[in-house]
């Protein structure tokens, strides 16, 4: 450990030094720590003093939680009526209703700890699946590499950095070669940015080639990535389900409320009926027609389908998010690795040859002979892993020297020796660099601008491949004349499945939206290739700054409405996007991966964190996918639509239900003056409670467009089939009381029972 110079740790947690400008030497200094790294007794300390290396999760008291299934208007419903088997049924000589009492109770505790258990469980089962995706790092403790999870790091600790991963922390570079960094899931910048020794880099950004050692100086909340995800409001808005369980709530309620109003006025002023024979009645409406299990079994059918999703490769934080995800009728995609694969390749049926008697896969050859065939770059994987076995590049020749690729050369370059013991050079890099190396004549620059134009138009990167010959035979003689061979035009390809599933998406009634912050080429060129359109805009027009004059006179809402995809884009067009599409009432559903889509899939109907997204995204996400690709969220939402017919079915149910009660059991105790007891009610409606849970794994179809919640709709089909069931049960009490149909003396007295079954 180096001496005892420098602030305390309380003092780098509050960030009183700046770690990022100072010498790398005075970070040593300022953490006490070495080269060497930490020994583990000292990250435990550390870690006491720092907490752990992610970003911080709000813990919910389970007992608040549990209460909370306790309140709602269904439930105030039902409180009310245990409070009324006591303090107003105790009249006409009878003691207070102890049985109705403890029985409501108990019915309210056990729809409470179904709902409890189901959700827990759902979200252990998230939790367990979230942990899975915990990232790991290499660190050096005690004197020794391992590999551990990330969320243990500490400033001061020595981790190493290389070719594909996350950087798991804010951290100083030590000696090295440079790094290339991806920062777009933090800055939006698309382009991979170079790092040297002594230079920054953020938790969450991704290593792109090199490999190196570095500091850690800032860990979970004090990192850029926590500090920029802490900014995101975490404030939640009511969701669709909860409005319409509360305006399912209240039309029983209402409905409650009017036969109550009913009985009072018929049943005492009019028949001069007994006091507790009347609250008995009334108690029968407050237990019998209040849907007390809705919230249950609509809480047991998410859960449930919860589990479901999560099998198919998409976790839900957010159990509402399943009947919002069932009504989506808007999905903005990310391009890259959601319908690309994130990964270049080379476009073969476009290779452009310029050398006489040079075959296409020739050119492949030279290119690959002009890559790296370890610590690849993007470009280098790219061309090696065209090959039809990587060990091509450099079969039957033997390597000399290998010229990197630098900033100044922008190529690089392979001199090697064949078979026949000549030398050779092959040359990959920029086209005008090649250009320029090859001396080309005017007509052959023309050509290759010419292809160069052509492949920019479709969205295609240019790569210029040269050959020389090397008489003198060593690494350092400039060779005989550099001769231009061929154009490969690069691209990120869509992934093999994601045109079958936008057309999936269109038929169900989900309309794609290409989110892309590549160029307005390169968009339109994979919207062709994916058969979802090429009516891409610039972010410009999102400001309505489109130099284009028809597309700057629409309003930016129906642009963005009538849109296929939007290129440039930064994070915050993805949230403007979102709130204009939500304005136009779409149920909008957001992918996204980095930090700065934060925001964006927090203000989305359903925010849908990629797989390898940063922890910033998932924590501000509903749900998290652990596979790649857009096939995983179509095929979710048929399950979500699934899960929302048998919600839909049994809210049709319940609003029926209610209607069959107050207005059969009214009627019934108006008409006939019959007097039910409301304890039967009450253990009728715990069976049916019971059996009614099974409705979550019935047997549906989905629906082949967005479903929503048409409250008109399933309020005047619930008041049909619950007027009919009234009627039926009206008759049907009548044929045993008032006819001969059936059995007076058996049919009588289990009348009641009959009635509430029918």
């Amino acid at each position: 450990m180096a001496g005892n110079k420098g602030i305390s740790l309380d003092e780098i947690k509050n960030e009183s030094v700046d770690l990022e400008r100072i010498p790398i030497e005075e970070v040593f200094e300022q953490l006490k720590c070495t080269r060497e790294g930490l020994s583990t007794q000292e990250g435990n300390n550390r870690l006491q003093v720092f907490g752990p290396n992610k970003l911080e999760e709000k813990k919910e008291s389970k007992f608040l939680k549990f209460l909370g299934f306790m309140w709602n208007p269904l439930s105030w419903v039902m409180e009310a009526a245990a409070i009324m088997a006591i303090a107003l049924a105790n009249g006409g000589g009878r003691p207070p209703d102890w049985q109705d009492f403890v029985g409501i109770i108990v019915l309210l505790v056990i729809n409470s700890t179904i709902s409890f258990i189901e959700e827990n469980n759902a979200g252990n089962a998230a939790a367990a699946l979230m942990a899975n995706l915990a990232p790991k790092t290499k660190v050096l403790r005690d004197g020794r590499w391992s590999e551990q999870e990330a969320a243990i790091l500490v400033p001061g600790d020595i981790i190493t950095i290389k070719l594909g991963d996350i950087v798991p922390a804010d951290a100083r570079l030590l000696e090295g070669d440079p790094l290339k960094i991806d920062q777009s899931a933090l800055t939006g910048e698309s382009l991979p940015v170079t790092k040297n020794p002594s230079d920054e880099v953020f938790s969450g950004s991704t290593c792109k080639q090199g490999e190196i050692e570095a500091v850690v100086i800032a860990t979970g909340v004090h990192t850029f990535f926590g500090k920029a995800a802490h900014l995101v409001d975490s404030t939640n808005q009511v969701g669709h389900f909860q409005q319409v369980l509360t305006a399912i709530g209240n039309f029983c309620i209402c409905s409650i409320a009017v036969g109550i109003v009913i009985e009072l006025i018929v049943m005492y002023p009019i028949q001069r009926r007994k006091y507790r024979d009347g609250i008995d009645n009334l108690l029968v409406l407050l237990i019998g027609g209040i849907p007390i299990a809705m919230p249950t079994v609509l809480s047991v059918t998410m859960a449930i389908g919860s589990h479901r999703l999560s099998q198919q490769g998409a976790i839900t934080k957010r159990m509402t998010a399943i009947e919002e995800m069932a009504g989506m009728d808007v999905l903005c995609s990310d391009k890259t690795g959601t319908l690309t694969l994130n990964k270049l390749t080379v476009d073969r049926n476009l290779i452009e040859v310029f050398a006489k008697g040079v075959e296409k896969e020739q050119v492949l050859l030279y290119a690959a002979r002009a890559s790296r065939t370890e610590n690849q770059d993007a470009i280098d994987a790219a061309i090696v892993g065209m090959l039809a076995d990587p060990k091509e590049a450099r079969a039957g020749i033997r390597e000399v020297h290998f010229l990197p690729f630098n900033p100044v050369d922008k190529r690089t370059a392979l001199t090697y020796i064949d078979s026949d013991g000549k030398w050779h050079r092959a040359s990959k890099g920029a086209p005008e660099q090649i250009i320029t190396l090859c001396n080309c004549k005017a007509d052959v620059r023309n050509k290759v601008h010419a292809v160069i134009d052509k492949f920019a138009e479709r969205g295609l990167r240019s790569l210029a491949v040269a050959r020389q010959e090397v008489p003198e035979k060593t690494k350092e003689s400039p060779g005989a004349p550099w001769q231009l061979v061929g154009l490969l035009p690069l691209f990120d390809p869509p992934r093999h499945d994601s045109a079958e599933t936008i057309t999936r998406a269109l038929n169900l009634g989900v309309n794609v939206k290409m989110i892309t912050g590549d160029q307005l080429a390169i968009a339109k060129e994979t919207g062709r290739r994916l058969g979802m359109g090429t009516n891409m805009y610039p972010s410009s027009s999102l400001l309505g700054q489109d130099k284009d004059s028809s597309v700057s006179a629409l309003p930016v809402d129906e642009l963005i409405e009538k849109a296929d995809g939007f290129a440039g884009v930064f994070p915050e067009h993805k949230y403007e996007i979102v709130k204009r599409l939500q304005e136009r009432k779409h149920i909008c559903g957001m992918t996204g991966d980095g930090v700065n889509d934060a925001p964006a899939l927090k203000k989305a109907d359903i925010g849908i964190a990629v797989a390898d997204a940063t922890d910033a995204a998932r924590s501000a996400s509903d749900i998290v996918l652990t596979e790649p690709g857009l096939s995983v969220i179509i095929s979710a939402v048929l399950t979500s639509r699934a899960i929302f017919q048998r919600m839909k079915n049994y809210t049709i149910y319940a609003v029926s239900i209610t209607i069959r009660i107050v207005f059969g059991f009214l009627f019934i105790a108006l008409i006939w003056k019959f007097d039910f007891a409301p304890f039967m009610v009450l253990i009728i409606a715990i069976l049916n409670d019971g059996t009614i849970m099974t409705i979550s794994k019935d047997r549906v179809k989905p629906s082949p467009q967005p479903d929503s919640w048409k409250l008109k709709e399933i309020f005047s089909t619930g008041i049909v089939l619950g007027g009919y069931l009234a009627l039926m049960t009206v008759l049907f009490f009548w044929a045993m009381k008032d006819t001969d149909f059936f059995s007076v003396s058996t049919a009588f007295a289990m009348s009641p029972f009959m009635c509430y079954f029918l």
